[in-house]
């Protein structure tokens, strides 16, 4: 099994860089500092063929799914996300992706021919909305690339076997991701050229609607990366077994069609990682067996001399596929700057060679991967790790990123939780791209960039000093209203607090920071800390309204014997971690998100012996798939214990007593090469959990519970029973146990209508 030393070091330092050397750099923390500033490299013009571009930051293709009429025009929602993000200063925008391939790959396809994407193909009625948007990115000084991609192949959704009847495609007969047991089939070279065809096609639509240029998406095992890599072409006959030439063909169809000075743009990852990840798995996993012969890095800088030639003109260069979907994807777990060595190898490559595009200037190399810290961006631009950056996750939590870095107002930046809840998980579960700390992001066709000034200002008692508590005061103070934040602690972020500990979560430090910022800052509000807002208090203030936003509460569990075991919330050791003690041997009891993060950070910072128990066959059941492999994969490496399906039946001194299903149908709690589907998505193949179960014991010298809250409305009930105001509200977790995306989204909403 052939692996790259470079690739397998970063993957392996993707889990423990907390216990090394890491603030405020790349491959560590990231944080929101200005000690480069005036950041003169990232804001200098950059040419890419003829093209001149004013700033060196592009917007990543942040998936505009559900963001176009069925027929797949842009509207207005789609126009409106991109405008906020163009009049906040990006030099490029990149589009989601665009598939060139409705009709030959079932999966990007609805029933009767609707679509979740957008669509330049098929109809002269979608071009209007690609006009208005092209136009409108331009009245704001920025520049737009589409995204095309020839297709999904087998990271597509298989439904369209239930649906349709068509079976799902691929570059060889491959497993589907979702649904391993369902076969995708190779597509025949005919059905290549289609595609082939269509690209040209569609990029000259793009250029005669007066888009910038044309960016493939090449990586993370979608089908274009299918087709170019010998992991998934597999193929022994036709012009197509050539893993090189169905993607240089494509590109010299678009340069042919399009002419000399069209730019094209490549999305590319430098490895799979799938070898480096996973190991001798490759030999035992069926659904990653096949797997193995991926692209060096020697490849993969081959295929993309190979390309320029063919006529692109700038990459970007990740790691990773959907089998380990961190990686293209990294979430709040990863650390800073995580892709920079990868973009350095392909920038040194080309400079070493001295290679030119086709219109006779360098390609620049674009580097990607959690780089939304000012200070860290600067700094490789000027190290000459890579020629631009690209945001994605950073420019959906502040549109407006790089008029504030570029006049120096960093603390101001909103910053990026890498919860990824909003901006990927919503898309998978059904919706459209959002954000979980920035509520306007997927809204700004409907939500104004300033709220209305309030008719009439009130005076507001809020309940509770969380992240909705202080997104709905500063909205509120921002419209007229004069807010007073009663929180019963004595500091301000709620559950934030302790969900900022560990060090993989620097991002929601970062945030926490912001808000108490933001709330200090604001003249309209007035904090008070340590203090019990009950309903005879907030009576005697005389407020016109009174918002709840207390949070959730937490209970010890009725389990026999939990008097003989030193016992703490996870909430609570995290605040507190002095309560640790000397404690080695760790059992946490739920292994839901807060679970899984207090065992990283037990195994990682403390060096703790962990064991995790939950009642459920998943771990993190409803997390990003991103965030929930990150967390599983590199718990393993710790030798964090994982136990799933298995019930706490009672303690006795450093004892925990556990019932365990070990039946055939009990999931690997460690598979993070296959995702859980949607609850609304049946896999009619997968296995039946039986009811073989047995008694075991763990060990422990402390018990940590994380078994969840439960929104507390007792006081807003009770306030409202006493008529505590003439208007009372309820929102966040108080309301309804969620997460910081559905805690801003209630938050805003109430802010801008009160």
């Amino acid at each position: 099994m052939k692996t790259d030393i470079l690739v397998q070091q970063l993957v392996d330092s993707y889990g423990n860089w907390v216990q090394g050397e890491c603030e405020n750099r790349q491959g560590g923390t990231g944080r929101m500092t200005r000690e480069l500033y005036p950041y003169d490299t990232m804001f200098s013009p950059i040419q890419v063929n003829r093209l001149t571009l004013k700033n060196r930051v592009v917007m990543a293709p942040m998936g505009n799914l559900q963001m176009a009429e069925e027929s797949g025009r842009p509207n207005d929602k789609m126009l409106q996300y991109f405008f906020a993000r163009a009049a906040g200063g990006v030099g490029l925008l990149t589009t989601g992706l665009i598939p060139i391939s409705h009709g030959i790959d079932p999966s990007v396809t609805e029933p009767r021919n609707r679509s979740y994407f957008p669509r330049i193909d098929g109809t002269r009625t979608n071009y209007a909305g690609w006009r208005d948007l092209a136009q409108g990115v331009h009245a704001r000084g920025s520049r737009i690339f589409i995204q095309l991609t020839p297709g999904l192949g087998r990271v597509g959704a298989p439904t369209c076997l239930v649906n349709e009847y068509k079976v799902p495609v691929s570059a060889s007969l491959n497993p589907n991701f979702y649904i391993p047991e369902v076969p995708c089939v190779p597509l025949t070279d005919i059905a290549l050229g289609r595609i082939i065809k269509n690209g040209g096609q569609a990029a000259i639509d793009a250029m005669t609607m007066g888009l910038d240029g044309v960016y493939l998406h090449g990586h993370e095992g979608y089908l274009l990366d299918q087709m170019t890599s010998r992991a998934f072409n597999r193929r022994k006959a036709g012009k197509y077994a050539d893993w090189q030439r169905f993607g240089i063909d494509l590109v010299k169809n678009i340069r042919q069609r399009c002419g000399p000075n069209f730019p094209i743009m490549y999305r590319i990852d430098l490895s799979l990682a799938l070898n480096e990840t996973y190991g001798q798995r490759m030999n035992t996993v069926k659904s990653l067996k096949h797997f193995q012969n991926g692209r060096s890095i020697q490849d993969t800088l081959d295929y993309m001399e190979n390309l320029v030639k063919a006529g692109v003109d700038l990459f970007d260069v990740d790691l990773g596929c959907y089998d380990n979907w961190w990686l293209p994807h990294p979430p709040a777990g990863m650390p800073a700057g995580c892709f920079l060595d990868v973009s350095r190898v392909a920038k040194e490559y080309f400079a070493a060679k001295d290679i030119k595009s086709n219109a006779g200037v360098p390609v620049p190399i674009v580097a990607v991967g959690k780089l939304g810290y000012p200070d860290i961006a600067e700094r490789a631009l000027r190290e000459g790790r890579c020629d631009m950056i690209m945001l994605g996750r950073p420019v959906l939590a502040d549109p407006d990123w790089c008029n504030k870095a570029y006049a120096g107002e960093v603390e101001k930046i909103r910053p990026c939780i890498g919860c990824q809840e909003g901006c990927v998980n919503e898309f998978v579960e059904g919706g459209h791209p959002q954000c979980a700390v920035n509520a306007r992001t997927g809204f700004e066709d409907v939500m104004p960039a300033v709220p209305e000034k309030a008719e009439k200002p009130k005076r507001i008692g809020v309940v509770g000093g969380g992240p909705a508590g202080l997104n709905f005061a500063l909205t509120a103070a921002q419209r007229g209203h004069k807010v007073e934040i009663l929180e019963k602690t004595g500091r301000l972020g709620g559950k934030v607090v302790p969900g900022s500990v560990p060090l993989v979560k620097f991002d929601f430090a970062n945030y926490l920071d912001w808000l108490r910022r933001e709330a200090e800052a604001e003249p309209n509000i007035t904090i008070k800390l340590n203090t019990l807002a009950d309903s005879a208090y907030l009576k005697e203030q005389g407020y016109d309204a009174v918002v709840f936003s207390n949070g959730t509460r937490e209970g010890t569990p009725p389990i026999q014997g939990i008097d003989k075991v030193p016992y703490v919330q996870a909430t609570e050791l995290l605040v507190k971690p002095e309560l640790l003690g000397d404690a080695k041997r760790i059992v946490i009891v739920g292994g839901g998100v807060v679970g899984c993060e207090t065992a990283y950070w037990l195994a990682y910072e403390k060096n703790c012996q962990v064991s995790v128990v939950e009642m459920l066959p998943n771990f993190m059941e409803g997390a990003c798939t991103a965030n929930r492999g990150h967390l599983i994969h590199y718990m393993e490496k710790a030798g964090v214990r994982l136990i799933n399906c298995a019930k706490v039946m009672r303690f006795d001194t450093n004892l925990v007593y556990i019932e365990r299903n070990i039946s055939d149908g009990v999931p690997d709690p460690y598979n993070t090469w296959q995702p859980l589907l949607p609850k609304n998505i049946p896999n009619p193949l997968a296995k039946k959990l039986g009811s073989d179960a047995y008694l075991d014991q763990l060990s422990a010298d402390l018990v940590v519970l994380a078994m969840g809250g439960r929104a507390d409305e007792r006081p807003f009930l009770d306030a409202q029973s006493q008529r505590v105001a003439p208007e009372i509200y309820n929102i966040g977790d108080s309301f309804h146990a969620g997460r910081v995306l559905e805690a801003n989204r209630a938050a805003y909403s109430l802010a801008c209508r009160i």
